[in-house]
């Protein structure tokens, strides 16, 4: 029986995205590497270090490690986030959704450890979840199911009970291998994605979702 929600972060319950590409560009306009939107969204769901490394492998600069860029590129963003960053249409209404019907509730998110904390205390959300994880820990991030698996084992309940809500293709993807429900909530302009047919519920924002919706995936 379904009764374990595990939720992304960025892009689902924070409007973070546009400030990481914020950073992404400033930080690679240092190294003389410069990225279009469309570029940029090649490496959506990705842990920052592989972002990073990515474009390294690309594009071949010098003058800074990949690591000074990724340690940069996550100053950043932390710091956008804290001062610009929006909670996403209908975060406190989901949370307080489930929490009311009894599931156990956690976060699988490709973001480093300190970014989450940053963005669970910002919103004043951390409360609700049982299980935080960061993709920053595991052997392999999104699309590898390793985080989601992670989140059930923290929670202590099997994938096959579990819904995970996801933004982008490639969390949906990674949802899907651990043998989790699905529910994906693109942004606008990624929403007409064929891709997003894999998942069992498609809605255009969190308010969407009900007891029916919920019906259908039990």
């Amino acid at each position: 029986m379904i009764n374990s929600v595990i939720f992304d972060m960025d892009g689902l319950l924070v409007d973070s995205e546009p400030l990481w590409g914020l950073a992404i560009h400033e930080v690679f306009d240092t190294v003389g590497v410069s990225l279009t939107p469309e570029l940029t969204s090649r490496t959506t769901g990705l842990r920052t270090r592989e972002v990073v490394e990515y474009w390294h492998d690309h594009f071949k600069w010098d003058g800074k490690s990949t690591e000074q860029v990724t340690s940069e590129i996550i100053e950043s963003v932390t710091s956008k986030i804290l001062h610009r960053g929006e909670a996403m249409e209908g975060l406190s209404y989901i949370l307080e959704f489930f929490k009311d019907r009894g599931f156990n509730i956690g976060l699988a998110s490709s973001s480093n450890m300190s970014i989450i904390s940053s963005v669970l205390d910002y919103l004043q959300i951390r409360p609700y979840f049982k299980a935080i994880i960061s993709a920053e820990f595991e052997p392999y991030g999104k699309p590898h199911p390793a985080v989601y698996l992670s989140a059930a084992r923290e929670l202590g309940v099997s994938p096959l009970h579990c819904i995970a809500f996801e933004d982008s293709v490639t969390g949906m993807t990674a949802a899907k291998a651990a043998r989790m429900k699905v529910v994906v909530v693109p942004e606008h302009h990624n929403r007409n994605d064929k891709r997003y047919a894999l998942a069992d519920v498609q809605l255009k924002s969190l308010l969407d979702f009900n007891d029916h919706e919920l019906g259908k995936l039990r």
